[in-house]
């Protein structure tokens, strides 16, 4: 009887430990079934040597290539440097002119859209913002004239190019011209163009805002109270014109008060957010309901100090849908921390990574190693710098394919 009894414990507390680790292991495969798979996009330049947008032949490619691997979001370029990619009336069209002789006359952008309607694929509109590049006779800069640039304390441009001097063995410029987002006459150009771009291809599922922000400087300075260390933007005319007409003040010669530091870096904060409504007011008002999503440099301190990015206000009061960040790096460690770090609560359904394939075309083991790594957080969305690097890798396909495609989906 004894050894019965023995026997029979032993058994019965199999047979719950077995129930417990079905149950168990049941519970992991539905969470992870219910958990949903990021969305996969791919950034496509106005330079691709795809050349996406110049024959029907090269648009379909990027449809398989996107149905193969399981790319759900297009993320287009069609305006860049003050030049229109797409049929505008507003700006230096002759770039989409001559796509249409490339095509035959038919507009690739109507043809992309047409094809994608039936693949759920979504497509938006990528357009850089504030950047003018190396464009000096950028169409805005012909109409109101150089005051529409953005400067340094200095009143220099970030375009280093004939205005070198003692200051640029200390600091590196971007490189390339920026508008001044405090100038009215900047906001109204650059909506209008938003506005125009939604209007014309009423099939975008999305605009897409890059270079929404002020230029930068390496090393960069933890705002305005230290611009006598470093350099800082937002000195073009009209917008101090504005700041000392709301607040009495002027940055080049105000007391050097950190009450006085802290209202001009709000101010600029300030000038870029009202670009920010004011473009997504103009692509909801000619296309309702498109969604809008915004670049941002993968930083919290930077975009607050630095480039002057409110992104979290932008997500907060619904200006913007999706925000992504440009984390790019071949630093596998310093990637996942930067995008752990802008992952913040209430926000992080809403804060896209984006990732610099292009950097990481003759290192396919990183790459993997990073997308893989941010597939398993909890992020909305991964997009890949850029469409190039995944059309010309058979094996980056067959990954991508492996973790982003779904029969059906």
């Amino acid at each position: 009887m004894k050894a019965y009894t023995h026997l029979k414990i032993p058994i019965a507390l199999t047979v719950i430990l077995i129930a417990l680790c079905f149950l168990l292991s049941s519970e992991a495969v539905s969470e992870t079934r219910d958990k949903p798979l990021p969305r996969l996009g791919v950034w496509i330049t106005v330079f691709s040597p795809e050349k996406v947008l110049y024959t029907e032949e090269n648009a379909d490619k990027l449809i398989e290539t996107c149905q193969f691997a399981g790319i759900k979001d297009i993320y287009l370029q069609v305006y860049r440097a003050d030049k229109a990619y797409y049929d505008s009336k507003i700006t230096d069209a002759s770039a989409y002119e001559r796509m249409l002789a490339s095509s035959g006359g038919r507009d690739m952008i109507e043809y992309l859209l047409s094809r994608t309607e039936e693949t759920g694929i979504k497509v938006h509109a990528w357009l850089n913002m504030l950047s003018i590049a190396h464009n000096e006779d950028a169409n805005i800069v012909k109409k109101f004239g150089k005051s529409v640039l953005t400067i340094d304390q200095y009143g220099r441009t970030p375009l280093r190019k004939n205005d070198r001097d003692e200051l640029d063995k200390y600091y590196i410029r971007e490189n390339q011209l920026f508008l001044e987002p405090g100038d009215p006459r900047v906001r109204e150009y650059i909506s209008s163009i938003v506005g125009e771009v939604a209007g014309r291809y009423p099939g975008l599922d999305g605009i897409h805002m890059d270079y929404i922000r002020y230029p930068s400087a390496v090393p960069s300075i933890p705002g305005s109270r230290f611009s006598s260390h470093g350099i800082s933007y937002g000195y073009g005319e009209k917008n101090l014109e504005a700041f000392k007409d709301s607040t009495g003040l002027d940055p080049r010669t105000m007391k050097p008060l950190r009450s006085n530091y802290y209202k001009w870096d709000e101010w600029r904060r300030d000038r870029v957010s009202l670009l920010v409504k004011k473009a997504a007011e103009a692509a909801e008002s000619s296309s309702p309901g498109i969604q809008v999503s915004c670049t941002i440099v993968p930083s919290v301190d930077r975009t607050y100090l630095d480039t002057f990015q409110d992104w979290t206000t932008w997500l907060k009061e619904r200006t913007a849908d999706n925000i992504i960040l440009m984390n790019y790096t071949d630093d596998t460690r310093y990637m996942v921390l930067r995008s752990e770090a802008m992952s913040l609560p209430g926000l992080e359904d809403r804060v896209m990574t984006g990732l610099g394939a292009y950097l990481l075309k003759d290192d396919l083991p990183t790459l993997k190693d990073q997308i893989t790594k941010i597939k398993g957080t909890d992020t909305p969305g991964i997009v890949l710098f850029s469409y190039d690097e995944v059309a010309s890798n058979e094996e980056l396909r067959g990954f991508l394919r492996k973790h982003f495609f779904v029969e059906g989906y």
